[in-house]
């Protein structure tokens, strides 16, 4: 789990350059960047859905049925805060549109998402703190 983690901190450092470097009209016209964003996005959001789900069977927190309950699961029992838990949820969800449904995703909906690179790292930040 800790590779993960490290992953994801990774995963991160680069979504938030891309968030600094890139304005929306020079990623709609970047097709590399778009490609490079949306993977970046899946991988990372895959990785907290890994995390999410290792925590629970891990320390016995239930027993989820789909993705979004390992994360209710988590907040349930305080590894993460309420408004952390419905910004990961909606992350699910995107993860299901980009996996299966990638095409619609715009070039405005995908900048947008760079914003949540901060929710990312609070999951981070709530996963060390209570492995330690």
């Amino acid at each position: 789990m800790l590779d993960r983690l490290k992953i994801l901190e990774r995963n991160i450092l680069e979504l938030q350059a891309a968030k600094k470097r890139l304005s929306l009209s020079a990623l709609s016209s970047e097709l590399r960047e778009q490609w490079a964003l949306r993977y970046g996005l899946l991988e990372s959001i895959q990785i907290i859905i890994d995390i999410s789900c290792h925590l629970v069977s891990k320390f016995n927190l239930g027993n989820p049925q789909s993705y979004r309950e390992c994360i209710e699961l988590l907040q349930q029992n305080a590894y993460i805060s309420p408004g952390l838990s419905t910004k990961l949820k909606s992350m699910v969800g995107l993860r299901n549109i980009l996996v299966h449904d990638y095409i619609a995703v715009d070039d405005a909906q995908l900048y947008e998402l760079l914003g949540q690179v901060d929710d990312m790292s609070e999951f981070v930040q709530a996963c060390v703190n209570h492995l330690q």
